[in-house]
């Protein structure tokens, strides 16, 4: 890379530009026999850096492709994340309907040799013990035209630790006795300290992908429970590292100013708040546009630290809007409210559709809800929940948003 092409050139070029950008901005230099400069025909596309996968040992790209909202007819995502050395692609049985897996499982077809590649991680959406999850990895298996799959989160969205039923570890050993997976893990987005401090103790869990952003980079009890499971070689991947459940507003306005001076984007930033903490491994971000890849491999590429006044500012803008943050302690709210014991996934279902953008992974999870709870949204008394909430969340308005956005 040229040495005038500084680091805030480089955010924005490759984040307005695309991801043809950097590698023309950095071809070399070279007279021709006229004596005239021309770019070189071979350019050396940056990639971005890797890291040890707890005590796996294998090395994965520390910017993982979250396949959230992944089609068949969106291919250049995968084509534009390897580029860009992105070989962690992280999906689930449930994602778009299964879409995102027969996505990875065309691209595999047309390119058999690109496996051995990648690193590919993939959920058992809302199975229920050994049997199901067996199930829902051949079918897995089956769609992305694989033999195996290098990380598979048996739970997906686990709660508490007791969903890690007994038959799972038997099925897991016998799953990578056969070749079915090479790691066992699971997901969570709610009462994370708990399950991740609960796991590191089981011996047998391998990997889990957990809620982790800027506004849990300061809480104690997670701090505490990263670092049993950074001891125990448990690799830990962070998601939903970006927003909350809350539009816009004069606060996220602040926030970019400032960000922007300092070259940086908001997603940029979040995304180095997480990431300068080396007890994680990687970091996936649901990714469906070209555009956005840049920008999160642009962040990944620039070494340049957050200064304390970044920090400062990242703090302030949650303590102001962390009433629009659910932080997944759902083991608080979900006992004071009678019969709804599921609110943090009505948050994250709000999240995806305010957040996102996207409506149809919104309702489906809110369709997920098991349909006695639904039921119950509009009438329970949730003021006991609000008290509680160390957010301090409009939990009530907020549910009743969420029934007239996706019920």
């Amino acid at each position: 890379m040229s040495s005038d092409f500084n680091r805030r050139n480089f955010l924005k070029t490759i984040g307005a530009a695309g991801l043809g950008t950097l590698a023309a901005s950095s071809a070399k230099a070279e007279p021709n026999s006229a004596g005239e400069k021309q770019q070189s025909e071979t350019t050396q596309t940056p990639q971005v850096p890797t890291r040890k996968f707890g005590k796996t040992g294998v090395d994965v790209s520390s910017l993982s492709l979250g396949a959230i909202q992944l089609t068949p007819d969106n291919p250049v995502i995968l084509t534009s994340s390897l580029k860009w050395g992105v070989t962690y692609w992280d999906t689930a049985y449930g994602y778009t309907n299964g879409n995102s897996e027969i996505c990875i499982g065309k691209f595999l077809e047309a390119r058999p040799a690109m496996r051995k590649k990648l690193v590919i991680a993939s959920k058992a959406s809302h199975a229920v013990g050994a049997e199901q999850v067996e199930a829902r990895l051949q079918e897995s298996l089956k769609r992305m035209n694989t033999d195996y799959v290098d990380i598979y989160y048996g739970v997906h969205v686990l709660n508490d630790i007791s969903q890690l039923t007994e038959d799972l570890k038997p099925w897991a050993e016998n799953a990578k006795k056969k070749g079915l997976i090479k790691y066992f893990g699971f997901s969570t987005h709610s009462n994370m300290a708990k399950n991740l401090f609960e796991a590191s103790k089981l011996g047998w869990v391998d990997a889990i992908l957990t809620t982790y952003n800027f506004r849990l980079t300061k809480d104690p009890m997670m701090q505490k429970a990263i670092d049993a499971c950074y001891k125990a070689g448990i690799a830990l991947t962070a998601m939903k590292t970006q927003k909350s459940v809350s539009i816009d507003s004069d606060e996220d306005k602040k926030l970019v100013e400032h960000l922007s001076a300092k070259g940086f984007t908001e997603g940029q930033a979040k995304i180095k708040a997480v990431m300068e903490d080396e007890r994680i491994a990687a970091v996936t971000v649901g990714m469906n546009s070209v555009a956005l890849i840049s920008e999160n491999v642009a962040a990944m590429l620039d070494k340049t630290k957050l200064a304390q006044d970044d920090r400062d500012a990242l703090a302030e803008y949650a303590e102001a809007t962390c009433g629009g943050y659910c932080a997944g302690c759902s083991q608080i709210c979900g006992a004071a409210v009678a019969g709804v014991s599921n609110i943090n996934d009505v948050m994250r279902s709000l999240m995806y559709h305010n957040s996102y953008g996207d409506t149809k992974l919104a309702k489906q999870t809110f369709a997920q809800i098991p349909a006695d709870v639904r039921a119950n949204l509009l009438t329970a008394d949730y003021s006991l929940s609000e008290q509680r909430c160390p957010q301090h969340m409009p939990i009530a308005r907020l549910v009743r948003e969420a029934i007239e956005k996706l019920a």
